[in-house]
């Protein structure tokens, strides 16, 4: 072959490259715009890791990014990058509608979100599964973590007062009661179990009726993964509650935190959440928002 031959042949190579590359940016800049979005409105040192990560990600060879740029900002980069890609690498697995995964897409889901977190989940543990893996979630109200506990002791800062108040709480207990005996018996892990609890459908869960008991052992305060596969967000949770009920459309329930951070809203604007068992035996990673892995 000649060497204009080789040349025209490498030129259509890159060019067929090239095209690839421009036409999978568009499609993750159309598609999930919030995301970016999001980050950029975020933090006011994002403009310069965002438009980092922004050079890369639209760049068909990858530059050598300026020394100029900080290391503060190339860690933006790279939160960015791997929340685009984890949005993505999602929306190619994810049914249009938000409905029961297939074994396939669940297996595949679970490989993503493990590798994106860096803990290990799974939607089956020890033979023990929930109805779906994929659903809708609803806006739960706090419950008491001890006798007596109210919306005006309820809270451990201010902050959270003024934030959480008014979405007021439950009048009955969650499904296994309080979370403590008593106000000075409450440890900081039950006060997280109930600030990142959700409800689940335990009692839909294939199997449940043949050995109620074993389910129920297995439910409590079982940690869970829940992300919103639209922008990424991602927080370990513990089961606290059964519900909601099917006639509401919805598969699952969150604390008025969980939703918050989410950004998970009722109504018009509600959407589909994954929720996966941790695979966690000696109770090492601890409750609430979850960063990617490095």
């Amino acid at each position: 072959m000649s060497k204009k031959k080789k040349h025209l042949h490498y030129e259509h190579l890159k060019d067929a490259w090239v095209s690839r590359h421009q036409k999978l940016q568009k499609e993750i800049f159309t598609d999930h715009k919030e995301v970016f979005d999001d980050l950029i409105n975020g933090s006011r040192n994002l403009a310069v890791g965002s438009l980092a990560g922004l050079f890369m990600l639209t760049s068909p060879i990858v530059p050598k990014i300026p020394s100029a740029f900080s290391t503060a900002s190339a860690q933006v980069s790279q939160t960015l990058d791997k929340k685009v890609f984890l949005v993505y690498d999602l929306s190619n697995i994810l049914p249009s509608s938000v409905e029961p995964l297939t074994a396939d897409q669940e297996q595949s889901v679970a490989q993503v979100l493990s590798r994106s977190y860096g803990v290990q989940v799974a939607p089956e543990l020890d033979g023990i599964r929930l109805n779906t893996t994929y659903g809708y979630i609803g806006q739960e109200q706090h419950l008491a973590i001890y006798p007596g506990d109210n919306m005006f002791t309820h809270f451990d800062t201010p902050e959270d007062a003024q934030a959480y108040f008014n979405y007021g709480m439950a009048p009955g207990l969650g499904a296994w009661r309080y979370f403590a005996n008593s106000k000075a018996d409450m440890t900081q892990e039950d006060s997280d179990r109930e600030k990142y609890y959700i409800a689940v459908q335990t009692f839909l869960a294939p199997g449940f009726n043949d050995d109620p008991k074993k389910y129920t052992d297995f439910f409590k305060y079982r940690k869970m993964l829940v992300v919103n596969p639209q922008n990424g967000k991602a927080i370990i949770v513990d089961i606290a509650d059964a519900g909601p009920s099917p006639y509401t459309g919805k598969q699952l329930g969150g604390s008025p935190e969980v939703m918050n951070y989410l950004q998970r809203v009722d109504g018009a604007q509600k959407g589909g959440v994954l929720y996966f068992f941790i695979n966690d035996p000696n109770d090492k990673i601890p409750l609430g928002p979850i960063n990617y892995a490095n």
